[in-house]
């Protein structure tokens, strides 16, 4: 489909003014624009938000959302989309960016909403949107909520005229790995704006990755179990030992939140993590971007329930390690079915499996990097992402 639409695109740069959070969302609206779509940011979530400063504090420790939308406006202005914006705070409920005249219209008027990550608080609200498309992110974690009935979350998932996920794979599980919904899944994945990704020579010889310990606390349904990061991180902790001298970081948060656990930073330095803070390495896009192009490549393990699903989920952090030409050795979620792996890509499931794809990487180190880049190119580029995003969502009657 060619350009010309008008599409409305929703997120959490404001809620969220973290780098990688930032840049999850932002290549949305600027990959749209640059195909020639008539483009506008909203951002209504309903939910409080974090502190501009990266404390992890929740709004009832901030005024107003004075220094949010500071960094909303800087970030939409950067990219060339200043006054094409329009965020609700949650604190009075006001409106800002847009004039309500205006906003009316601009939706009023939109030929498609997508939904990325389920941001909207109301999406019922929006139904004034030719059609409305479901982004989940998060896929076996999102099936298991709508499966349990979680609160007001299935019906708000189910406003929706056509649902796409980053579990490329959700139509070939079988239960009891992740649970059926009445949705119709069709596969997507994180669009890249490459131009804002170039290869550069890397300056540490180190590989490094930015997560989270544990996101939020872990589903339930029928008697399985689906966990965070730190659930598999467990069975990985030796590595560094099996792998020196080659260099492992983790820019983690050590910060307890409630009912979450807290990153073990003591223990993980003591069995040779180097660990540094992602406040202080990449706290905003430039920084962000920085982190992940100076590193030799990245190497992570993903969420216990992305693992038990095996619904092919891929990091949109890893996509963007690839654009920047850095091999990605990460723990195989099913993505191995939909992506190309062994070069740029290297997969593995068990600790033995982990240090023998570092040691390749390490010995075919630029056949890896060249291979990331154009792994990236075929397969993230938000020009291709986004226009079949586009075409599916138009075209669907689901």
């Amino acid at each position: 489909m060619t350009g010309g639409l008008r599409i409305v695109v929703t997120g959490l740069i404001a809620q969220h003014p973290l780098g990688g959070v930032t840049w999850d969302y932002i290549q949305y609206p600027l990959g749209l624009a640059r195909m020639g779509h008539d483009v506008w940011y909203l951002e209504d979530s309903g939910e409080w938000p974090y502190d501009i400063h990266g404390s992890g504090g929740r709004a009832s420790a901030v005024h107003d959302c004075r220094q949010n939308l500071e960094h909303l406006q800087s970030v939409m202005a950067r990219m060339g989309l200043a006054d094409r914006w329009m965020f609700r705070c949650p604190i009075g409920s006001a409106w800002f960016g847009l004039p309500d005249a205006q906003r009316r219209a601009v939706l009023d008027s939109a030929d498609l909403l997508i939904n990325v990550s389920g941001t909207l608080n109301r999406p019922e609200e929006y139904r004034s949107v030719a059609r409305l498309a479901y982004i989940d992110s998060d896929p076996v974690f999102t099936q298991v909520k709508i499966a349990s009935g979680a609160g007001r979350f299935p019906g708000r998932v189910g406003q929706h005229d056509v649902h796409f996920s980053f579990g490329e794979r959700l139509a070939d599980v079988d239960e009891p790995d992740v649970p059926r919904t009445c949705f119709d899944w069709q596969p997507t994945r994180q669009p890249i704006v490459l131009s804002e990704w170039e290869p550069a020579e890397t300056t540490r010889p180190t590989f490094t990755t930015v997560f989270n310990w544990a996101s939020y606390r872990a589903e339930s349904f029928n008697g399985r179990k689906y966990g965070q990061k730190y659930m598999e991180f467990d069975r990985f902790i030796d590595l560094p030992r099996r792998v020196a001298p080659t260099r492992l970081e983790l820019a983690v948060k050590g910060v307890q939140r409630r009912r979450k656990p807290t990153a073990p930073i003591e223990r993980l330095r003591r069995h040779g993590w180097h660990v540094v803070s992602p406040e202080v390495v990449c706290p905003d896009l430039d920084s962000y971007r920085d982190y992940i192009a100076s590193s030799r490549g990245e190497w992570s393990v993903a969420k216990h329930g992305y693992v038990v699903g095996q619904a092919g989920w891929f990091s949109c952090r890893s996509a963007c390690y690839l654009a920047a030409g850095r091999p990605v050795v990460v723990q195989d979620t099913g993505f191995s079915d939909v992506l190309p792996v062994g070069e740029g890509i290297v997969a593995f499931r068990t600790l033995d499996e982990a240090v023998d794809a570092l040691a390749d990487v390490e010995s075919k180190y630029e056949r890896h990097s060249r291979s990331a880049r154009a792994i990236a190119e075929e397969y993230f580029d938000s020009d291709r992402v986004l226009g079949d995003l586009i075409d599916r969502a138009m075209q669907s009657t689901s």
